[in-house]
Formats: C-alpha cells, sequence, structure tokens
C-alpha cells in the first residue's frame, strides 16, 4: 500500500555518506533522485533493498539513490549490512549533521519511504511502504 504526503517543494539539502562524500542538492541536479528511508528491523525495507541494488546498476548514469538509514546504527553495524546486501548505492547513517537534515525531506510517517524527484528536483512522489521496479518506472523514465 503506497500514499502520499505532504513534503517541502524546494529541495535543499546536504548529506554526507558512510564514505564521507557530501551530497546536495546541486550535485544530483540532471538526475532523477530517489531517497529511500529504511531501516535494518524493518522487514518491507530488506525486501525492496535488491530492487534499488538492480535498479541503481541498470539506471545510475541518470538515477542518484541515496539510502538513509533512520535508526541510528553504529558504522560498523551498517558497513556490514551494506555488504551483505551488496548495496552499491550511497548510504547516509542518522548521525552528526545528517539528523538535522533528514527533516528536510518532509514528515517520516512510516517505513520504508520513497521519494522521488525529477532532475531539476521536483518532488514526483512518495510511497510510503515496499516498492520495486515497477513502481520506480511509473515516474522514471527507463529507456531501451
Amino acid at each position: 500500500m503506497t500514499e502520499s504526503i505532504d513534503t517541502p517543494t524546494e529541495l535543499t539539502f546536504e548529506l554526507v555518506d558512510m564514505k564521507g562524500k557530501i551530497y546536495t542538492q546541486n550535485d544530483t541536479r540532471g538526475k532523477y533522485l530517489i531517497v529511500n528511508f529504511w531501516a535494518t528491523w524493518c522487514p518491507p525495507c530488506l525486501k525492496e533493498i535488491p530492487a534499488f541494488v538492480e535498479f541503481y546498476n541498470n539506471h545510475s548514469d541518470t538515477v542518484e539513490i541515496l539510502g538513509l538509514n533512520y535508526e541510528g546504527m553504529d558504522f560498523e553495524a551498517v558497513t556490514s549490512f551494506k555488504e551483505r546486501f551488496s548495496v552499491n548505492y550511497p548510504i547516509i547513517l542518522y548521525a552528526g549533521s545528517n539528523e538535522a537534515e533528514y527533516s528536510k525531506f518532509g514528515d517520516l510517517v512510516g517505513m520504508p519511504t520513497t521519494l522521488i524527484y525529477s532532475p531539476d528536483g521536483e518532488l514526483l512522489h512518495t510511497f510510503i511502504g515496499e516498492i520495486g521496479i515497477e513502481e520506480l518506472a511509473q515516474f522514471i523514465p527507463l529507456g531501451s
């Protein structure tokens, strides 16, 4: 089940991934942006990760995925998790300066939550609940 929620329209953020790379709205302009809030204790989150990995493998030239872990886990635990699930897109930890940045994506009312933005930063859709490639393809043209 998915539903829409209100989120800010002007997207501005500065997130630091697990490798120390900084991502801002300017870094993702020109690509579709998928922001996925997830947690290791969330079964639907775990079920959708392989679809995000496959989607990123096939479309990283036109899509950026940022996985925002929303549970305050330590670096080593999330690193182990990332390796176990072969996550190939940036993971952002809920720690340090990232904590304040999470709220810029709007209210989180369920897990997982996935936001899809156009290449110019316009929010196209918010999904609450597990999604797959079919749902992503509704908003992101896959080409041939």
